[in-house]
């Protein structure tokens, strides 16, 4: 996709003025930027997946009575509200790991860095439904394949939550505009934007096109965790610590100095390798969700393409290339097959005609693990 050609998507804008004007500074309202005829998913499968163990779902119900109340699933089709009933929300996250036409959807968004694309959400709501007004610490579009949806929005500064719900709402929203949202109209909003969308008239379902935006702690300790993983590989086995010299203690409890060095050390010199922690942060980024499982494959004997796993997450830099928490030294090229597979996640036969033997067996096994499937 050129980068300067302007796309219904973004309003008209190119993917390049879009980053420029509107990433992470300011909302995006975009009428038809994906014209819906029929929505995506049916409400029936997306109340099937809501049921299924390992899909991660959520029912928000709110009235005068009780409030607002939060269930976790799966939910059994029995278990929900019924549609005419007012003011519930279904919300079933990871819905492209387990759809391939919801999975679709994320392609026009891949202007974006595939590290930052984290999955699909797709939140169901009966009239008046909603999850209240609330802030994002990502960007997210949020795009209406079927019914309407009020959005109301705002650069929120009193970030107060209202004490008492299960759910993190804003006790003081003022939002600066409102819109209602028609099939196919979509909504980007940067992070902290507070934002509010309510269903109205019912059957209302709107797909969340998140992303990722990694807490600097999380990601810290586990690229700490990875590089004691990859220094006990590295290492000798012998290396451990010794004291020779170390004299009677009359405060037995008291660490010694030298252990002290001799750990900071072991860490200043796991750090001071760049190359090892852009490799635990390649085996990070692709690292499958708990709940993400592969379907074995067959490699067969003449092989036409070669597409990844909807479930498949594959990344590379300028000496790696990572899939599935995996990472592999990529040069020469094999490399420059391997990240044309990672971009546009599949290979032709004239592609493959150039793969050496190497590259052939790497794909027959990731074949084999289900990270690809090929024909």
């Amino acid at each position: 996709m050129p980068l300067t050609q302007r796309l219904p998507l973004l309003g008209g804008l190119s993917a390049d003025t879009f980053m420029r004007r509107h990433w992470q500074k300011k909302p995006l309202l975009v009428r038809q930027a994906l014209p819906m005829t029929a929505p995506p998913m049916s409400r029936a499968r997306l109340f099937e997946l809501a049921g299924e163990e390992g899909v991660e779902s959520r029912l928000v119900t709110h009235d005068t009575r009780q409030g607002w109340r939060l269930r976790h699933g799966p939910f059994a089709r029995r278990s929900l509200p019924p549609l005419g009933r007012p003011e519930w929300t279904l919300l079933v996250q990871g819905v492209d790991l387990h759809d391939d036409d919801i999975h679709a959807l994320l392609q026009p968004f891949r202007f974006l860095p595939e590290a930052r694309l984290d999955d699909v959400m797709i939140s169901y709501a009966s009239d008046g439904g909603g999850v209240g007004p609330h802030f994002d610490s990502y960007d997210v579009f949020l795009l209406q394949v079927s019914g309407r949806r009020r959005w109301s929005w705002g650069r929120q500064k009193d970030l107060t939550l209202r004490p008492g719900p299960p759910l993190k709402i804003l006790d003081h929203f003022e939002p600066e505009d409102t819109q209602v949202l028609e099939p196919g109209d979509m909504l980007y909003l940067p992070p902290r934007y507070a934002h509010d969308g309510v269903a109205v008239g019912g059957d209302c379902m709107t797909c969340s096109v998140g992303l990722r935006a990694p807490a600097q702690t999380e990601l810290a300790s586990d690229l700490l965790m990875r590089l004691g993983d990859i220094v006990s590989d590295d290492e000798a086995p012998g290396r451990r610590y010794a004291d020779p010299g170390q004299p009677a203690s009359e405060s037995p409890a008291a660490i010694p100095e030298a252990l002290q060095a001799f750990a900071r050390d072991a860490v200043q010199k796991a750090l001071a390798q760049s190359t090892r922690i852009d490799c635990a942060l390649g085996e990070s980024l692709t690292e499958p969700k708990p709940n993400v499982w592969f379907d074995p494959g067959e490699w067969p004997e003449r092989v036409e393409v070669v597409r990844l796993d909807r479930r498949t997450r594959m990344l590379y830099d300028a000496r790696h290339v990572f899939i599935n928490g995996e990472s592999l030294l990529a040069g020469g090229r094999d490399a420059v097959l391997m990240r044309r597979l990672a971009d546009r996640r599949e290979l032709g036969s004239r592609e493959l005609a150039k793969a050496s033997a190497e590259a052939l067996a790497l794909l027959g096994d990731w074949c084999e693990a289900g990270w690809v499937h090929a024909r």
